[in-house]
């Protein structure tokens, strides 16, 4: 699925998902650079982003797999 992923002004990192109008903060990821990991939404999804190279900029929309909630 295609996820947007943004960082507010206040540097809370949140995943838009178009097709569902679905927009959540991020509340864990697995790797501190976010890429290539799972993360961990408010609403309990859990998505698989894919491997982006280091000092990718946000934001930046991505197909991500859902594997969990």
């Amino acid at each position: 699925m295609k996820v947007m992923i943004r960082r507010d002004s206040n540097g809370v990192l949140s995943a838009y998902v178009p097709k569902k109008d679905l927009e959540e903060p991020v509340v864990e990821h697995d790797n501190p650079e976010l890429w290539g990991g799972n993360v961990k939404l408010a609403n309990g999804w859990i998505l698989a982003l894919p491997e982006m190279p280091e000092g990718t900029r946000l934001p930046i929309t991505v197909e991500a797999k859902k594997i969990g909630e």
